[in-house]
């Protein structure tokens, strides 16, 4: 019917005022979120980095233990994210069409370059590794779903931020910054995008030691229907075992992949122009 609102929005879904704010639920989701950015948080700890009271905290996080949202390890007292999140965050990955599309493109990566093959999209000026194919290597890198890594030290990162526009690079370099983790990362804004520039002419960016030293990785970027960089598959593992001669080899498979995943959903490919 012409003129009817959207269904599951309210007319109030763009009022974003405090009288439209559940309190007690967002400081709910902010204590859900704190303990998903600790390998374990104490009720004390969660109370003072929150600004809550401890009772406030044990109140909402029994709830959410209740609901298996959060759960609490008896012996050392330290809370975790439950199956229950894993579960409601799972319906995140299943909407996402390139994760799905990407499990056989990893898989066949992981098999001929013998590394870790990982999937990664952007948020918040940052990296998400949201899927991996581990390799059956004994030193092999380990990226959980979940755990996040500065675009700028990432070849994932680098490989989407080589399709943006340069007003964005520079925006998210300001917000995040450009930190230094080992002696060739690229910490200044200029070095970076002329790293950028070789990315983007290459079709896939290396991460040299740039993050953690003695670790390599090579990663190339999946674009959707717009021709936009969405999320960057790659390789990962010690630099002993992909050393200067084997990158591009290794370059070539992980962007083959790469156009696999973006033939798959449907993307293109966007102008170098």
């Amino acid at each position: 019917m012409a003129g009817s609102r959207q269904r599951g929005r309210p007319k109030a879904f763009n009022d974003k005022t405090e009288q439209n704010t559940i309190q007690t639920l967002d400081r709910a989701l902010i204590l859900m979120r704190t303990v998903s950015e600790h390998d374990g948080i104490t009720l004390s700890e969660l109370a003072e980095e929150t600004g809550q009271s401890a009772a406030t905290v044990y109140r909402v996080l029994t709830t959410m233990a209740a609901h298996k949202m959060l759960e609490i390890d008896e012996e050392s007292q330290l809370w975790y994210v439950g199956a229950g999140a894993f579960r409601a965050g799972s319906a995140f990955l299943r909407r996402s069409n390139v994760v799905e599309r990407s499990r056989a493109a990893m898989h066949a990566l992981m098999r001929d370059t013998g590394e870790t093959a990982n999937l990664g999209l952007a948020e918040d000026g940052q990296v998400i590794f949201i899927s991996q194919v581990e390799t059956h290597e004994t030193i092999r890198a380990f990226f959980p779903p979940g755990t996040k890594s500065p675009m700028h030290a990432s070849g994932i990162g680098k490989a989407l931020l080589a399709h943006y526009p340069r007003e964005r690079v520079e925006q998210i370099a300001e917000t995040e910054g450009l930190e230094r983790f080992t002696d060739r990362t690229n910490s200044n804004l200029d070095d970076l995008m002329n790293d950028l520039e070789r990315v983007r002419r290459r079709g896939y960016a290396i991460d040299n030691e740039e993050k953690a030293t003695g670790m390599r990785c090579i990663a190339a970027a999946i674009f959707n229907t717009h021709g936009e960089a969405i999320a960057g598959i790659s390789v990962s593992g010690p630099g002993f075992r992909i050393p200067g001669p084997k990158q591009s080899e290794f370059g070539e498979r992980v962007r083959a992949a790469a156009d696999t995943v973006t033939e798959a959903i449907g993307g293109r490919y966007p102008s170098l122009d």
